[in-house]
Parts: C-alpha cells; sequence; structure tokens
C-alpha cells in the first residue's frame, strides 16, 4: 500500500531511526527506569451538596524526566488540592456507572506572575482554528502564535450532554493578567454552553474556567480526557494533557474474577521527539513532512502567490502527519515493569498523533482481550498481536504465571514508520525500526507474592451485548483527500529539490517537466451525492442531523489511500462490516464486537474502489457535537465536522 500522505525524503529506509529533534533516539539508554504508575486523580469538596464526585482539574505547565538524566518541560492535568498529582500523563479519574462526576476545569496555563505562558510547541495560524485573535477563524499570519493558549476538554466516549462534552469552539484562555487588548478570551460556543451548564447544575463557570458533568450512564469502560481546541489538538495533546477516566459497575471485576489493584495497570502509548536539552520536538516548518534537507528555504507558503499568481495553498507550519522517534509509556521513553508470576490486566491507550500500533510480545506470549473502547467484549479473544488506531482502547490480560523469573520480555511495536493502509507487517507494509520505534516497553518477570485469585481469561464469562435494535436509516459518507492545487516544485531524479541561481524553491506549474507535486494540504470528510464524493469543511452547513432516537447506519466511503481512526462524540456504536475494493465483505473484526467509539475505516483503490465500513449507531440527545478522523493532525485541518442532532 503507497501511503498517499508519503512524501520525497521525509521517510526513511527499512530499519532507519526517523527523522525528529536533536536528540538521536539510539543514543536513549533503553529499560533503566521503571514504568511510572499512574494513581487516581484525587477529589475535590463537593460544593453545592452535590451527589457525586467532585474534582477540580487545571491543566498546567512543569518540568518532568521523561527521556532518563534530561528534563522535559511539559503540560499535564492534575489536582489544584494537591500540587504533586500534577503529570503526564494524568492521572486516572476513577468513576461509577451511573454515578456522576462533575470537573471543574482550570485552564491554568500562567507563570507565576499571573500572565500568560506562550505555547511550547509552533502553532500554525493559517489553519481554522481557535485563534484568539479573530475568535475561531482562519488567519493569514506565517508566523507561529505567540498569545496565550486556548484549552478546551474533551472526555473521549463519554455519553454527554453538548454543554460538557468539549466543543472544539468552546475553548477558554487562562484568567491571565496580561490577555492583549481585543483578544477573544473565549470560542464561540463557551458562552452558550455555560448558560445550559450553569442552568442545569447550579454551579458558577469562572472566567479562565468550565464546568462539565459526566453520568456516567453508560458501559463499564475505559475512556480517556483530553484537549480538543479547534485547529490545534494536536500540539496541546502532544505537550501533555491526557489521561484515563475509567467506569466501573458493580460487575466490572466480574466477581473478583480480573487481576485488580497493583496487577491492573493502565498504559498511555504515544511516540514522541527530543533534542538534546530534554525539550520536545514538534515541526515547526512544512518542509519537515516533505522531506526536504534545506528546511529553511524560501517555499512559497499561505499567504504568499505561487508563480501562476495564484495564492498557495499550502500552511506553512501544519505537517499532514508527525511520527516521532521514540516510545513513550506513561511518561517515560522505554520503561520496564517487573511482573510477577501470575495474570495482570492491562488497560492501553493509543494516544499517538498518527502512529497505528501492531502491539506483539517478543517471546510470542499472547494477549487476551476482554474489552476495546465501548467496554468489554461478548467474550475474550486471544491474539498474538493487536492492532491499535490512535485513540483506541483495549482491555487485555497477559498471563505471566509460567513464564521463568529471570525472563525479559519486550513488548514490540511491528506497526510501520508510515501512514497505515492495512496489511500484515512486513509483508504489506516495512516494520517499526526495530532499535526504536520498534520497541515500546519490557516486562520483567519476578517470583510471585501471593497467590493469584483470578480467573483464567479463557473461562471468564463477560457480561452480555445487547445490540442496538431498530430499522436503520442510511447516511452515505465520504473520507476524501485534497491535493495542493497551485504549488509544485521541481526535484531531480533523486527526490532532492531542484533550487534557482538564488538558491530558493521555484514554485511551477504542475505540467512542467520533472515537476514535483507537494503532499496533500489536508483531508477532510463528507457527504456521498449520487455516487460521488463531496468533501465538506468545519464552516459549511451542518449537513449531519440525526434525529434522536432513530436507529442509523452510517456507511463511510474511504477515498484516500490511508487508513483513518474514525470517532463519533456522544455515543457507543457497533461496527457492522467492511467492504473492501474487491467487494469482499468481512465481518467485525473479534476484538471490535460489543461497543465502539473509534473504528479503522480502511482504504480501498482510490476514487475507483473506495473502502467501505458500516456502522449502527443511535444517537440520544439532543445537542451539537463532532465525527472526526483521530489522526490528530488530520482533524486540525479540517478532517472534522459538526453533527446537530435534533428532536424528532
Amino acid at each position: 500500500m503507497v501511503a498517499a500522505f508519503l512524501c520525497v525524503g521525509l521517510q526513511v529506509s527499512v530499519h532507519g531511526a526517523l527523522p525528529g529533534g536533536s536528540l538521536d533516539p539510539t543514543t536513549i539508554p533503553k529499560y533503566i527506569k521503571p514504568l511510572k504508575i499512574l494513581p487516581a486523580m484525587p477529589k475535590s469538596t463537593n460544593p453545592n451538596n452535590f451527589s457525586g464526585d467532585y474534582y477540580e482539574i487545571a491543566v498546567r505547565q512543569f518540568q518532568q524526566e521523561v527521556v532518563p538524566g534530561l528534563n522535559t518541560t511539559v503540560w499535564g492535568y492534575g489536582s489544584i488540592n494537591d500540587d504533586t498529582s500534577f503529570s503526564y500523563p494524568a492521572y486516572t479519574i476513577e468513576a461509577s456507572q451511573n454515578k456522576p462526576v462533575r470537573v471543574k476545569w482550570i485552564n491554568d496555563l500562567k507563570k507565576p506572575n499571573g500572565k500568560y505562558l506562550r505555547h511550547l510547541l509552533p502553532i500554525d495560524q493559517t489553519l481554522h482554528w481557535a485563534n484568539p485573535i479573530m475568535a475561531d477563524m482562519h488567519g493569514d499570519d506565517p508566523k507561529p502564535y505567540t498569545g496565550p493558549v486556548p484549552m478546551v476538554p474533551h472526555l473521549h466516549g463519554a455519553h454527554v450532554t453538548q454543554d460538557s462534552d468539549g466543543y472544539p469552539e468552546a475553548w477558554f484562555l487562562p484568567n491571565a493578567t496580561n490577555i492583549p487588548a481585543g483578544y477573544a478570551k473565549f470560542g464561540t460556543k463557551y458562552e452558550q454552553f455555560k448558560g445550559e451548564a450553569e442552568t442545569a447544575y447550579g454551579q458558577t463557570w469562572e472566567p479562565g474556567t468550565a464546568v462539565y458533568q459526566y453520568p456516567n450512564d453508560q458501559r463499564a469502560a475505559a475512556l480517556w480526557y483530553h484537549d480538543h481546541s479547534l485547529g490545534m489538538t494536536r500540539t496541546n495533546v502532544y505537550a501533555g494533557p491526557t489521561g484515563f477516566y475509567l467506569i466501573r459497575d458493580g460487575n466490572d471485576d466480574l466477581t473478583s474474577g480480573l487481576p485488580s489493584g497493583a496487577y491492573e495497570i493502565p498504559l498511555i502509548i504515544q511516540d514522541k521527539s527530543f533534542n538534546k536539552d530534554g525539550s520536545l520536538f514538534y515541526p515547526d516548518n512544512r518542509a519537515f513532512f516533505e522531506g526536504l534537507k534545506q528546511s529553511k528555504l524560501k517555499i512559497p507558503f499561505i499567504p504568499e502567490p505561487t508563480i501562476d499568481g495564484e495564492q498557495s495553498d499550502v500552511s506553512p507550519i501544519f505537517n499532514p502527519e508527525f511520527f516521532g522517534n521514540t516510545m513513550v509509556v506513561n511518561g517515560k521513553t522505554w520503561p520496564y515493569l517487573e511482573v510477577e508470576k501470575r495474570r495482570y490486566r492491562f488497560r492501553i491507550l493509543n494516544a499517538s498523533d498518527s502512529r497505528f500500533l501492531i502491539l506483539k510480545m517478543s517471546n510470542n506470549h499472547k494477549f487476551w482481550v476482554i474489552g476495546n473502547d465501548g467496554g468489554f467484549l461478548a467474550a475474550p479473544v486471544k491474539l498474538d498481536k493487536l492492532l491499535i488506531a490512535p485513540a483506541e482502547r483495549f482491555d487485555i490480560i497477559i498471563n505471566f504465571t509460567k513464564i521463568p523469573a529471570g525472563t525479559k520480555i519486550t513488548l514490540q511495536n511491528i506497526g510501520p514508520d508510515e501512514p497505515f493502509g492495512g496489511g500484515e507487517p512486513d509483508l504489506d507494509f516495512d516494520l517499526a525500526d526495530p532499535d526504536t520505534t520498534g520497541q515500546v516497553m519490557q516486562f520483567r518477570v519476578v517470583t510471585s507474592n501471593g497467590s493469584d485469585n483470578s480467573i483464567r481469561p479463557r473461562n471468564l464469562l463477560l457480561p452480555a451485548i445487547t445490540p442496538i435494535p431498530g430499522t436503520p436509516v442510511i447516511r452515505h459518507l465520504s473520507i476524501n483527500e485534497l491535493v495542493s492545487k497551485t504549488v509544485f516544485v521541481p526535484v531531480d531524479s533523486e527526490g532532492d529539490p531542484v533550487l534557482n541561481n538564488a538558491g530558493n524553491l521555484v514554485a511551477v506549474p504542475a505540467n512542467t517537466p520533472g515537476a514535483g507535486m507537494f503532499g496533500p494540504v489536508k483531508a477532510e470528510l463528507g457527504a456521498m451525492e449520487n455516487g460521488v464524493p463531496i468533501p465538506q469543511s468545519w464552516m459549511g452547513l451542518i449537513s449531519n442531523t440525526p434525529t434522536v432516537g432513530q436507529t442509523e447506519e452510517w456507511v463511510l466511503y474511504n477515498y484516500t489511500e490511508d487508513a483513518h481512526p474514525i470517532h463519533l462524540h456522544q455515543i457507543q456504536f457497533e461496527v457492522i462490516e467492511r467492504i473492501d475494493q474487491m467487494g469482499k465483505v468481512t465481518g467485525p473484526e473479534s476484538w471490535e464486537t460489543g461497543f465502539k467509539d473509534t473504528v479503522i475505516a480502511y482504504p480501498g483503490n482510490g476514487d475507483i474502489n473506495p473502502g467501505i465500513t458500516r456502522l449502527r449507531v443511535k444517537f440520544d440527545l439532543p445537542g451539537l457535537f463532532v465525527w472526526h478522523c483521530h489522526i490528530l493532525s488530520h482533524e486540525d485541518n479540517e478532517m472534522m465536522l459538526p453533527i446537530k442532532t435534533v428532536a424528532p
């Protein structure tokens, strides 16, 4: 599969480290730091006799040892009642089914003197983004944004009303003392949702905050919380604010049948790159994605004109995808975990920007999958490798009982160091670099400290699953890719750019002999009309208006050459089937049974025969929500659309 987003020079030959920051990933020592175990987030005192669990959680900037021996400035969530709780990733919010949780979210990205902090990473102002200067509008300044940082938290997978969903235009700035005059302090939807929430819950939204309430009226499952600001989710999440949110019910431990306590461990996996001083690396120029060696060359970007007088359509900073060259688990590069000779339960999240993971044990030991995004499966599934798209979660059991003490096992990643299009490792795509991104963490088996009372996975009786009822109406939707219309650069036989006498790239028309095309400018979701895909933009008319209570079948036609993890807000859905470019129909994978909130929509054969993914969905809350690709760089540049659910 040739990935459409690949461009000359960016990706490397098999078994070569990816480009990134100034810190060579092969020099980072592996398995010398223990895995960070993420404890429960501390609760706060309930206001107004609220009957549920109450938290006051801020996002702050701090330093943390991510790479051994180096301090990295990161962002993370923590309880304002406990300064030691601020962490990347964040501590886990433990929730109970049908017991509401209320969170006062605080944007605390301020200096000790009360002035705002700048973003850690370069923000492209030419995208359609939160943009405090112009309030949720495109900008035309090609320089990185240096103002106060918008944030809006989203609980991914939550069944929740619109005021508490973290709508991308409901962001808010920190309550800093030096917000520039004329800057919007919150997004265009913030005031509406503030009024609705204050009326419903009786708690005031103070400047720099939002108060969300989660009813937890859904199956026990592993959700996760992260920022969702319009057009800058990729950079905000990369800076650190992520965390697990576990909903439990009385049957969650299956009558003490599952490993629990110290033997249930969340694993949040991300790929990152670093500089020699420990700082996070994130590309500050589109030339990085194009693989251009001369990254400071004058390339015609927005708002500059091209050679034919048209304005460039290529943003100067935005990169269509990002692949880091190190693997980070629970905030540590390549950690190790001592495991006893017994069964362990791991809650796994892929929090990467673009990277699909395929996890495998170096000793070929098997995983038992017992749950996914929407909670428990109908029955345990035994696998030798585990495909996890960005934003997907898996609930697995690994049995170390019969492995000799002293054994060291590497959790490997045999996915690609490039966009994923489906297929089998080492057959349809090259494996990740085995010296860097092909390794995730290490298990070290030690003797057991006591008896293991958990049930063998194959004997677990998981909770029954009730399918979504009703006769569905059909909604046909498209997944599209937009290429640059005006910017082309000539390249030589080795794929390097040809320069003019001044040493600059020259934009030329597409029909110029030897011209090479920039990678796609963006991807978009859209509709289907008479069998033709119609890409749609965020600011267009809202075309997806499901009726509350009506079962629908969403048919996704993927016209790109990559797989996309598609996420729907408010609901959990069922995967019905997929149809490949040859017309072959397959049902959901064994680990996709039950309910999901993120699904891999595989490609087909481009414009001729798209890959098709069918979902059964049912929205039951009125309001404004979104659906989008969870490759964060795609989401941030138009691959997201509103959903407006309406009363019958």
